[in-house]
């Protein structure tokens, strides 16, 4: 459901004194991890990822940025050079073997925001504290008012497949006539190739650079031209939770824009990573409804005649997680005075049903034309009825609500809930069609209590950008007890076949198959049967009969879970062999039980949150998945309760209201050696056109205390690959800490470097003034590695 999910992988193969590879929830209330964040780089890491010099009592950040003219080879894990440094606790900007600090940025070391500057644009280098501060205590006003406004009335309508859609009847958006008759096709300010407007690159997802200076043969020649550390980080050890950093820098209207897991937007110049403004919201720095800070970066708008000397017509919007939208102007980092209040919008005005927890703004919006598409994350696993999925469409200037659409029938709100789209979408621009990866409905793990059809559960549908209303939906899972969300945005993508040329999308998923469809009618385009699966044995469920399956393309992992390991079986004296002989297996889609269930995959994936990238003039597709083995368990609420009562319900997880709590574990040894055979992760390519693998490679390396496992085995990821028009893979995502070119044709690693910890994000690839570059955040992710960092760095071809 909401998350960036995935389940927890602290530890994979203690071999050799190595890593080993424990799950727990992403999203859920566990505790933070309290390793300590990765410091600030300015002459490389050495082999471990692991830079000398910061004891564990000086986990801060420096915020600054610093120049680079060494390069990293084929094969080397380098990103080394660079003398710069800037002043701890600030935002400041190092060229080559120079140093210097500004008040701009502050809020070092995961610190409260609270003593950062609301709006810091630097003159000269320098930034304006004293102006900053108080459009920041300006900003904290705004969120006061914001709380008591009155929410319009509005007016809820049913369209197919259970949904249905609310719009406003009191004089807002829709009942004003702002909500007017869509034009269709892409904004030209989209359409610019040199940029990376939008989280996916584009609208279609297509995650595509037509860029092509970086090309197979010279991408060896790589190297770091800057980096750029927001301060924005935590390790969990003090009172910020730990920092999960997943955004995408956005490259458009001249500039880079970063979105940080405090929530604060930095705007930097594309080419020399130097800070142009930093906006500060002076957001609630708390886990409300995920164990950790997070952010997945920041959207932008303009409008289609931009007018000189006029505010907002341009914007960049970040969510929070407590459910506030802020927008702020593009080129000044001010807020939008008339969005929302003052420029913050209070969603959550909106949650009125099973309003448990806020509806976290995590993922940035999907802009189209004047209108702003939002979906939510929440708080999973904890309440058997919680607030029902919605997508909302805003008005890009002001924020009021267009329509509203809900994915559960209204008569069973009130006894299940999310469902909700807390992953990306896409849109077919041409066609006004939006996309929306819809979430597993709740309890997660438990069905008993919602046996009614719910249609749009773990789907893949498609409305009516204007109205809302549903085109077509397409079932993934049939009453979905595996939380095996759809998690990611389809990519559109047109495909030659058979002599024709169809519209087609291609929508990843948790299950680790591919649903190729056409995008116009939801039919799919290679064959999708129903297949007879396990029935449950616990009390109160009945789990579907069949389910969709997908033979062709072939799945991303094997239909079956790989078995034990014989190495981890030796390691633990056979309790690996023992444990899978207890629990129940009777392949996939066997439902959870009392006696606990081999689940595979389980809730991690597959494929994960960021999806596949496709390059649409030959329509392949590249996609990155994970290979884990989850044990699955229903507890008897009295059972469950007694255990709370002792103290003993670790990996527990509530379902409130529910006759059972959920119990998850990752299949481990005593070790912490997964119990299943290699590989953990792998990268693997498609041809839409015929629906053949064309390879399928271990993607990544294990990896902690400085030991790595062997590349045979993979890594488990979290992120997602960009294709160039050159023939080069762009990813991060891996245990290893390392951001990778792969070459699209062979699958083989071109060009590798060592960054500060795991980039679980997608790098956003432009050109600027002539000048192809390549930007990662990489801010780390406890599941992968106890590592957090908040380091921005850019590579590029030397120049000529």
């Amino acid at each position: 459901m909401i998350r960036t999910t995935i389940v927890t992988l602290s530890t994979l193969l203690m071999l050799s004194g190595a890593s080993s590879l424990a799950l727990a929830q992403d999203n859920q209330g566990s505790q933070a991890d309290s390793s300590k964040p990765s410091p600030q780089q300015t002459g490389g890491s050495p082999a471990g990822g692991e830079a000398p010099g910061i004891s564990a009592s000086q986990p801060q950040h420096q915020g600054g940025v610093s120049g680079n003219s060494s390069q990293s080879q084929d094969g080397a894990d380098g990103a080394t050079g660079a003398n710069g440094s800037s002043t701890q606790g600030t935002a400041g900007t190092t060229g080559t073997n120079s140093s210097s600090s500004q008040a701009a940025g502050g809020n070092a070391g995961g610190s409260q925001a609270g003593g950062v500057p609301g709006v810091a644009a630097p003159a000269a280098g320098q930034g304006t504290a004293a102006a900053g501060n108080a459009a920041g205590a300006q900003a904290q006003q705004n969120g006061q008012a914001q709380q008591n406004q009155t929410p319009p009335l509005l007016t809820s309508t049913p369209t197919k497949d259970g949904g249905r859609v609310t719009t406003p009847t009191d004089g807002t958006a829709s009942a004003q006539g702002v909500a007017q008759p869509q034009k269709k096709g892409p904004d030209a300010w989209m359409q610019s190739p040199q940029s990376w407007a939008t989280f996916n690159g584009d609208l279609m997802a297509q995650k595509y650079a037509v860029a092509d200076e970086i090309t197979p043969q010279n991408v060896k020649n790589l190297q770091k031209v800057w980096e750029y550390h927001t301060g924005d980080v935590s390790d969990g050890s003090g009172k910020v939770p730990m920092s999960v950093w997943s955004a995408t820098p956005l490259f458009v209207n001249n500039s880079l824009y970063i979105g940080t897991p405090f929530y604060r937007i930095i705007s930097l110049e594309p080419d020399t990573g130097k800070v142009k403004w930093i906006f500060n919201p002076h957001a609630v720095l708390k886990a409300l409804t995920q164990p950790d800070m997070k952010n997945r970066g920041v959207a932008y708008w303009q409008a289609d005649n931009p007018q000189k000397g006029e505010a907002c017509q341009k914007i960049v919007y970040i969510g929070t997680m407590d459910a506030k939208l802020w927008a702020v102007d593009a080129d000044t980092g001010k807020p939008c005075q008339n969005f929302g209040k003052d420029g913050m919008l209070d969603v959550n005005r909106w949650n009125t049903i099973n309003n448990k927890w806020p509806l976290s703004l995590l993922q940035p919006p999907t802009v189209y034309h004047d209108t702003l598409f939002l979906g939510w994350a929440g708080k999973d696993w904890a309440d058997k009825a919680a607030p029902p999925g919605t997508v909302f469409a805003l008005d890009a200037r002001t924020g009021k609500l267009k329509w509203m659409f809900n994915a559960i029938p209204k008569q069973y709100i009130q006894t299940t809930g999310t469902s909700n789209v807390w992953a990306s979408m896409s849109i077919d621009p041409e066609r006004g069609l939006l996309y929306i990866p819809v979430s597993s409905p709740s309890p997660n793990f438990y069905g008993g209590d919602r046996k009614e059809k719910l249609p749009l559960g773990t789907s893949v549908t498609a409305l009516d950008a204007e109205t809302g209303e549903v085109v077509w939906s397409r079932q993934l899972v049939h009453h979905d007890i595996w939380d095996v969300d759809t998690d990611s945005p389809p990519t559109l993508v047109d495909i030659q076949k058979d002599g024709k040329t169809i519209p087609a999308l291609v929508q990843s998923s948790k299950q680790g198959f591919l649903y190729v469809l056409n995008r116009v009618t939801g039919e799919p385009i290679y064959p999708i049967e129903e297949r007879k699966v396990p029935a449950s044995d616990v009390p109160g469920e009945e789990a579907s009969p069949t389910q969709p399956y997908v033979a062709k393309p072939k799945r991303v992992i094997p239909d079956n879970w790989p078995g034990v390991s014989t190495i981890a079986d030796w390691v633990s004296f056979g309790e690996c062999s023992k444990k899978a002989a207890s629990y129940r297996d009777d392949g996939q889609f066997t439902p959870p039980s009392l006696q606990g269930t081999i689940t595979w995959p389980p809730t991690t994936g597959g494929t994960e949150w960021g999806g596949g990238a496709v390059d649409p003039t030959d329509g392949i597709y590249v996609v990155n998945s994970n290979h884990v083995v989850q044990i699955y368990k229903l507890i008897p609420r009295d059972q469950y309760e007694q255990q709370k009562q002792n103290g003993e319900t670790s990996g527990d997880y509530a379902q409130a209201g529910s006759p059972y709590a959920f119990h998850l574990e990752t299949f481990l040894n005593w070790a912490g050696m997964p119990c299943w055979k290699p590989p953990y992760g792998t990268l693997a390519a498609y041809d839409l056109k015929t629906g053949e693998r064309l390879w399928n490679e271990p993607f990544g390396q294990v990896q902690k205390y400085g030991f790595y496992m062997p590349e045979s085995w993979g890594s488990v990821t979290i992120g997602a690959p960009v294709i160039t028009k050159s023939g080069v893979i762009f990813i991060g995502a891996s245990m290893d800490s390392r951001v990778r070119a792969i070459d699209l044709k062979s699958g083989k690693v071109l060009w590798k470097s060592l960054v500060d910890a795991p980039a679980v994000s997608m790098p956003a690839v432009y050109t600027y003034k002539g000048r192809e570059y390549v930007t990662f955040v990489v801010g780390g992710n406890s599941i992968l590695l106890p590592k957090v960092s908040d380091q921005v760095i850019t590579y590029a071809l030397p120049k000529q």
